[in-house]
């Protein structure tokens, strides 16, 4: 097996319970409460810019011109693409750029953000795909998912939503990552293996985390 395909199978089980979620579901169906969508909506933009931060590391930890490209694409693209989607939320919501700064993270986004920062501080190139890759690939996967529902992609509301993660740029991109970790972890010693694993299963976890707490709204 490659690495992305141990990655994949250990964090299997909570990516299941991801798709299995209500606030997941409620997408997928449209019975999802416009108030936690609001919630989420706020509080995943906040959580963009610190992930555009962790692509940031991997310009300043990349060693040659391609992966420093690469990295910084990255930043671009969540910054100049994926926010897109968020934006277009937030006009139809009414909600100004200025107003989302006013919110503060919940306690689970600043945990969340905080350990990616910190093991992209702390490791290399490797690392910082790893803590990257369980948002980005989770996202796509359920954004692939959620558009093989019928009438999900072509929902009034959520439809938009269904339609950005399930695009082909979005899932060209995630393609781009997997590959880029496989190659970062080629001839990895399992010792360096198990570290990519603790660093992708723990962001497995905080990514189920994050739809929890959007779902009960928590402070």
């Amino acid at each position: 097996m490659t690495v992305t395909q141990r990655l994949y199978e250990a964090a299997k089980p909570i990516w299941q319970a991801c798709h299995d979620h209500p606030f997941v579901k409620g997408i997928g169906d449209g019975t999802l409460d416009r108030e936690k969508f609001q919630y989420f909506l706020l509080q995943d933009y906040l959580y963009l810019f610190d992930y555009a931060k962790v692509f940031a590391w991997g310009v300043v930890k990349a060693r040659d011109p391609e992966l420093m490209r690469f990295f910084s694409a990255n930043v671009d693209a969540i910054l100049g693409g994926e926010m897109k989607t968020h934006r277009a939320y937030m006009a139809r919501l009414g909600i100004t750029e200025e107003q989302v700064f006013q919110v503060k993270p919940a306690l689970p986004n600043l945990s969340y953000t905080s350990y990616m920062l910190s093991a992209a501080a702390a490791g290399g190139p490797a690392e910082i795909v790893a803590s990257i890759l369980a948002c980005s690939w989770s996202y796509a996967e359920i954004g692939a998912r959620l558009a093989q529902i019928p009438g999900a992609a072509d929902h009034p509301f959520y439809g938009e939503w269904v339609r950005g993660y399930s695009s082909q740029e979005y899932q060209d991109t995630n393609d781009a990552l997997v590959a880029r970790m496989d190659a970062l972890a080629e001839g990895c010693t399992e010792e360096e293996y198990q570290r990519l694993e603790d660093i992708f299963v723990v962001c497995s976890r905080y990514e189920l985390g994050f739809w929890e707490m959007a779902w009960r709204l928590e402070p």
